[in-house]
């Protein structure tokens, strides 16, 4: 099975550096923006829609399934304070993605049964991202990953150079934000992760 390059991007990395992700070759790109306008998360979700048409690239939208929805989105990725996921699979019909985060084997369970395509699970190293993010144990990863058939991409301050932890685990891809739109050379970054996932 391929392992997944997932990008987890909000624009204040600037436009330009998130093309460059897209152009390089990233499989997933979740739009994660914080603290805006509705208005504006739509907006800036409808100019990433028009972005990854142009890669081909399966965009999704972190927490909320009306943006998601409005933007005509491929999918959405649910945390465990929002819409449950039975609700949005219910609302959006099979055809469209959606992801959830699993902390606990509960989780994971609860989620696949409700209908998710794949579920997010860390955080993994310390995310400035996300600084409120509790670690997660390798042998809960593991008792996950063991309890659901569906995908399960790595999260939490993964970067190329402590990836491979995850990836021994079993890992079926890798969730990204400053390990990739935080290098000088993004376009560089992309490849070095692919080269990674495609030796995994």
């Amino acid at each position: 099975m391929k392992r997944w390059l997932y990008l987890i991007a909000d624009f204040s990395y600037g436009e330009e550096k998130i093309e460059a992700a897209l152009k390089a070759g990233v499989d997933y790109i979740q739009l994660r923006e914080k603290n805006i306008s509705s208005a504006e998360y739509l907006k800036r979700a409808k100019i990433l829609r028009k972005m990854t048409d142009k890669y081909q690239t399966k965009f999704i939208v972190n927490d909320r399934l009306d943006i998601a929805m409005l933007s005509e989105a491929d999918g959405v990725h649910l945390g465990q304070s929002d819409v449950p996921v039975a609700d949005a699979r219910r609302i959006l019909g099979k055809d469209k993605i959606i992801g959830a985060t699993a902390k606990t084997v509960e989780q994971a369970v609860r989620a696949e049964q409700e209908g998710a395509d794949y579920l997010g699970s860390g955080a993994w190293f310390f995310t400035s991202t996300k600084k409120d993010a509790v670690p997660i144990a390798e042998e809960t990863y593991r008792d996950i990953l063991s309890a659901v058939a569906i995908p399960n991409v790595a999260v939490g301050g993964i970067t190329a150079e402590n990836c491979e932890k995850p990836l021994s685990c079993g890992a079926n891809g890798l969730a990204i934000s400053a390990g990739i739109l935080g290098a000088e050379d993004v376009a560089s970054e992309v490849r070095k992760l692919r080269d990674i996932l495609e030796e995994a």
